[in-house]
């Protein structure tokens, strides 16, 4: 694990995806309410796919979306990390995390986030970071605003035959 590991909080570890996750990682692309922001549950084919991608950003960008790991007895909470996302006409780094259900309302995902949003700054020398939300995803855009971000923007994305509307959030690195 230390040769995969990105970042640690207080309760968790954050380490990169390994092709041995594809079964954790079902919990949640598979569980259609857990996926409502993306108006349907993954296929098994769709979930080799998000896999593969993130292997492919660890070796393209450096980093992607990781695995976030309990401290306290190892369990696979769900992913969170950082992506190269459109917005406008430029790629920007989005904080983006998806948890299965079962770890909900623990506050892991804010605590991932907030690990995440410090590597963007301090590791990787991002001067700000953004996290895309669909409008309608709430406890998403809660642990955004938690996490000092605001709203700078709105876009809308075309995916799986839906028009969805999405909120663009940003924090600018505070300077020393």
């Amino acid at each position: 694990m230390k040769d995969e590991m990105i970042s640690e909080t207080p309760r968790l570890y954050l380490r990169r995806l390994l092709p041995a996750d594809r079964a954790s990682l079902c919990e949640t692309l598979q569980d259609r309410e857990a996926m409502y922001a993306y108006e349907h549950a993954f296929s098994d084919r769709e979930v080799d796919e998000w896999l593969a991608r993130q292997l492919e950003r660890y070796e393209r960008d450096g980093f992607g979306l990781w695995a976030v790991i309990r401290k306290s007895d190892g369990a696979f909470l769900g992913q969170c990390g950082l992506t190269m996302q459109p917005f406008g006409e430029r790629l920007v780094p989005e904080v983006g995390y998806l948890l299965a259900r079962r770890y909900w309302r623990n506050g892991y995902a804010t605590e991932a986030a907030a690990a995440c949003r410090s590597y963007a700054f301090e590791e990787l020398g991002f001067p700000e970071v953004y996290s895309i939300i669909r409008e309608n995803n709430l406890p998403s855009r809660r642990v955004a605003e938690r996490g000092g971000m605001q709203i700078v923007g709105t876009i809308v994305k075309h995916y799986y035959g839906f028009e969805m509307p999405h909120l663009v959030y940003c924090l600018q690195k505070s300077e020393p």
